[in-house]
Order: structure tokens, then sequence, then C-alpha cells
């Protein structure tokens, strides 16, 4: 267990689970923790590698059924003689914790309180020579989740600036609305948001889950054919070489072509519904 002195913590406040939390619960309570202190969130933590060790160390404490019932007796004892301490004065207290410690010293091991902790102990050295499969899974879920994450914080999201024009005084702006755009543009793949500027009509941004979403809609998207939309990167965008894989594939020219129809259909279909909304409006 490294440096780690099990019986001297509360391993259950540590994981802010209660004592009668369920294994469930202490593997969510772990994946927690080891999200927040694994050393690629802690660069500058020369520490965080000692911490994220420790933490499935006491995952495997409170996942074993005989090491966590030989930790319940330790951690029971400890606040059982807490509460006691605390109900004697000052002075007492300090003459017991005299005689106690002279005890300990002279006891060198013996006791109920000195079994229980030995009980743990050949329960944690169990645990460390036999190892725990559930533990290694569970390691193995928050480094893939971790690796999940910076996948996508590579190739996440993309933001693109959309414009139209927009006469002066026009209070319909231009013809478009949020909920216009969305329409128009969720057909390329999933949206994280659309925000219309606050200052200036006829500009919007879009954000999309994933670029190819975006430069599809680039590529494709028109809008209302009497006002048509305008495109530009702000941040996120393929490269040259993977938009043109977006628009030809092996020479895939009837793919190609077929996708244009469609979506030139779609238009056709959205432009209409929305005329006959706004004329019931």
């Amino acid at each position: 267990m490294d440096d780690l002195k099990i019986e001297e913590m509360d391993l259950y406040e540590l994981f802010e689970i209660d004592p009668s939390s369920s294994t469930a619960d202490i593997k969510k309570a772990y994946r927690k923790k080891a999200l927040q202190c694994h050393p690629d969130k802690n660069p500058d933590d020369p520490e965080a590698a000692r911490k994220f060790h420790q933490l499935s160390k006491i995952l495997e404490v409170l996942t074993d059924d005989s090491a966590r019932a030989a930790y319940d007796k330790v951690l029971k004892g400890k606040k059982e003689a807490a509460i006691r301490h605390q109900e004697l004065d000052s002075k007492r207290r300090k003459l017991k914790e005299d005689l106690e410690e002279r005890e300990r010293r002279a006891a060198a091991g013996k006791g109920k309180d000195a079994d229980d902790q030995q009980t743990l102990r050949k329960e944690i050295e169990r645990l460390r020579k036999e190892g725990s499969l559930l533990v290694q899974e569970e390691v193995q879920n928050v480094l893939n989740e971790l690796k999940k994450k910076a996948t996508q914080s590579q190739t996440g999201c993309c933001r693109i600036k959309i414009k139209w024009e927009v006469k002066k005084n026009d209070s319909n702006n231009g013809g478009y609305n949020k909920d216009m755009l969305i329409r128009f543009l969720s057909k390329y793949g999933d949206i994280e948001g659309i925000v219309m500027s606050p200052k200036k009509n006829g500009s919007a941004l879009v954000e999309f889950k994933d670029p190819k979403a975006g430069q599809m809609a680039i590529d494709y998207e028109v809008g209302l054919p009497q006002n048509p939309l305008k495109f530009e990167w702000i941040s996120g965008g393929p490269k040259r070489s993977e938009a043109s894989s977006l628009l030809v594939k092996n020479s895939d020219f009837e793919s190609v072509t077929l996708t244009k129809l469609r979506q030139a259909e779609e238009r056709k279909r959205l432009i209409a519904q929305m005329m006959a909304e706004e004329e019931d409006s």
C-alpha cells in the first residue's frame, strides 16, 4: 500500500460517500475523484501520480467484502474512541492521552483495537498480492474517459460565422431567425448552439460538434434562395485535404450528386414548411 496508512484515514469521507454506500456508489465516487486527480489534469502537481495511484488502492479495499469489513471495524473503533475522548474534560483528556500512549508502547500491539488493525493490515497485504480485477477495470475506465475527452478536445466542435443581407430598418432580419437557421443546418450534424448577433442584424455564430458537419454546411447550404447565407470559418475547420475528402471520396461523383439532390429537396421542403407556418401565424 506504499505510504498510504489506510487504518488512519476515513475512506468514505475521502470519497464523499456514506459508510453504507453500495459497491456501485463507491465505483462512481472513485471515477469522479480519479478524473479530478489524474496527472494529465494536474500537470503542475508533482504528487498527482501518487494521489491517483492511492485512489485505486482505496477502491481496492472498499470493493473487497473481507477487506472492507476489517476496515469498517477499525473505523468504528476510532470513531467510538473519538466520542469518548470528547466527553472528557481537558485535564482528564491529557492524563488519558499520556496513559494510552504508555500503554500503547508497553502493549506493542496487544488488545482488541490492535487486533482489528492487524486484521486490516493482513487484508491489505492479501489484496496487494492478489490484485483486483474490478479495480483494474475501473482504472482502465478512467483512463479511457480521459483519452476520450482528450480526443474530443483535439477534434471537437467547430465555429462558423454566418452572414446574410439585411436592409436598413428591416425588422424581419432579412427573413432569418434562430429556429430557421437550426432547421437549415441541423441536417448536416449535431449543433452545439447558435447565437444570433445581439449588435448587428444579418449575422450569427453556429457551433457544430463535428468539423465535417460544418464543412458540409459550408459546401452545400444556401439558405433562402432570395437571400443566400454566407459562411466563414472561425475555428475548428478541417484541413484542405480533409475538406476535399468530404466532397469526393474515391471519385464517387454519383454519391455526391445524390447527396446534393437530397439536400436540395430538403431545403425546398423546409422553405415550404416555414412559409406555411408564417402564413398560419
